[in-house]
């Protein structure tokens, strides 16, 4: 057990650690850890702190009131492969050339992780659960653990359940999306049938799903790392709430879908999203595609015509909510119960959202648009011990390409040799010493939509033509405007309104700093090779 002194001297020189072996009344100092907790598709609102009527969620209610909690964190892109990609690089995804979940480039094979550079500064470097990276943004670790087998990988969750006897019941919920089971399962070439909207009862038994082996290892490496004399860098990341929607039972029975009420809080059915039925014609083209029941998974048409559909849908995405809490809870008493809660700093983010029924939509359904605020805006919480444990909620634009510098100057980490230099900017001085960012605006940028997200309206411009999916050209049904004052839900499109004309004019003209400022170097390489 580490004594009083040691766990003094870290709160008080948790930033100015000069080297990792400075030696100072014969007790060696070390650089704070960070624990990296990390969800996938986490709808921001959806969390107790947030006021929601339904959602379960106290340990992260707990986490909140120790942290600098910020309200308007977003993501680089809605979806997954490129936010993760710009969280672990610091860069854009037009600059890495990764818009969309299969694409590879120069600038990502280049590109320097934010493991590698916690290496460089001796740390110990774990992930485990889902990365979903490639490339130079997946270098770096010492220990990598995926759900999936991965090269290189030192175990994965597939092979471990199979290993436990229940290989055949995750196959069971991996169908309910994908109408087989996983790589690696002999259910892997197995047709089994899907669920509507993604959504069945999980028949796994509780204590081996994903979220539980990725907390299983967080919690193991914890253990050992108590008497490592070199701090650690570890991302746990859970592949939940994403879908499909399978959660246990136990987590689902603390919902109740069979009426919609007032809300969970209120002892009563969940509550329905606030903008369920919004007209589908005021929806972008593949939306609009996908609320007519062009997908044969999300069946969304099937479900308004039975809404009991909607209700589990939503329900059981409450629910994996719940047992990511319960996980995120188990790990952080494990680091309590090593006494390493005061030396290390604890960040919670996603890498992007769910529409959670909102606008009458299942998932993130990223093609074709990439605007709504329920899949941009997404949770952020920064635990630094000593410094940020009065729960304080702050409202500037950050973005997670802002995560990677922020820890380099809180850490005073020195960096490797960099092709591409750091796009983010650090939250250093806002979170220790309460300084503004003052930001104007940030940006999420797909294929087909870039969203310029002001203080008080976002605008998102159609783009086009896709070279990876020249089919899906939207741009016929124009840009969109959302004035977040008056219409908080982004239920309005307000880009024909001669009053917000200012507006418009001005967040176009930030788009334009933007693509200035931030080279499209791994796009063009990808248009290219398209092209010829």
């Amino acid at each position: 057990m580490k004594n009083i002194a040691l766990i003094f001297s870290l709160t008080v020189l948790i930033f100015g650690c000069k080297t990792k072996n400075e030696v100072a009344t014969n007790t060696i100092k070390k650089k704070p850890n960070v624990l990296l907790l990390f969800s996938d598709q986490h709808h921001k609102k959806t969390m107790g702190y947030e006021n929601h009527p339904d959602v379960i969620t106290p340990n992260l209610d707990k986490l909140s009131n120790e942290s600098v909690v910020f309200d308007r964190s977003y993501c680089t892109t809605g979806i997954c492969m490129p936010s993760r990609t710009s969280l672990m690089t610091g860069l854009y995804p037009r600059t890495l050339g990764l818009l969309s979940n299969s694409a590879a480039t120069s600038v990502v094979n280049e590109s320097v992780s934010m493991a590698t550079i916690f290496k460089y500064n001796n740390y110990n470097t774990f992930t485990f659960g889902k990365r979903h990276l490639s490339g130079g943004a997946d270098k770096g670790w010492d220990v990598k653990m995926d759900i999936h087998h991965e090269d290189g990988d030192n175990g994965n969750y597939v092979s471990w359940v199979t290993a436990q006897g229940y290989g055949s019941e995750f196959s069971y919920d991996w169908a309910a999306e994908f109408g087989k089971g996983p790589n690696g399962s002999k259910e892997a070439k197995m047709q089994i049938p899907t669920a509507d909207l993604g959504t069945r009862l999980s028949k796994l038994p509780d204590g081996y799903t994903m979220e539980a082996y990725t907390a299983m290892q967080t919690i193991d490496m914890i253990k050992k790392q108590k008497s490592s004399d070199k701090p650690f860098f570890c991302w746990a990341s859970f592949y939940r709430p994403h879908q499909p929607y399978t959660p246990l039972k136990k987590y689902m029975d603390r919902y109740n879908v069979v009426e919609w009420g007032r809300g969970t809080k209120f002892k009563s059915g969940i509550k329905m999203p606030e903008s369920f039925y919004q007209p589908t014609k005021d929806l972008p083209p593949f939306l609009q595609m996908q609320r007519k029941g062009g997908n044969k998974v999300w069946n969304m048409n099937k479900a308004f015509e039975n809404e009991q559909l909607w209700r589990n849908y939503i329900g059981a995405y409450y629910a994996l909510i719940t047992e990511v809490d319960h996980y995120v809870g188990e790990i952080l008493k494990a680091l309590d119960e090593a006494n390493m809660k005061e030396e290390t700093i604890i960040i919670y983010t996603s890498d992007h959202g769910d529409f959670a029924g909102n606008h009458g939509m299942v998932e993130k359904a990223a093609e074709g648009h990439n605007v709504y605020e329920d899949i941009l805006n997404i949770p952020l919480m920064i635990r630094i011990p000593g410094k940020t444990t009065n729960g304080k909620h702050n409202a500037e634009l950050v973005t997670l390409v802002d995560i990677l510098p922020t820890l380099i100057d809180v850490l005073d980490l020195k960096t490797p040799e960099m092709k591409y230099g750091l796009q983010g900017m650090s939250l250093a001085n806002l979170l220790l010493k309460n300084k503004p960012l003052n930001r104007d605006y940030v940006v999420s940028e797909s294929w087909f939509q870039a969203a310029i997200i002001g203080k008080d309206a976002k605008l998102g411009i159609m783009l086009g033509p896709n070279p990876i999916n020249p089919k899906a050209d939207y741009r016929k049904f124009g840009d969109m405007y959302f004035d977040r004052n008056s219409d908080p839900l982004e239920i309005h499109n307000g880009i024909e309104d001669v009053k917000h004309k200012n507006s418009i004019k001005q967040l176009r003209n930030f788009y334009s700093k933007f693509e200035k400022a931030v080279p499209d170097t791994g796009k063009q390489e990808l248009i290219y090779k398209t092209v010829h």
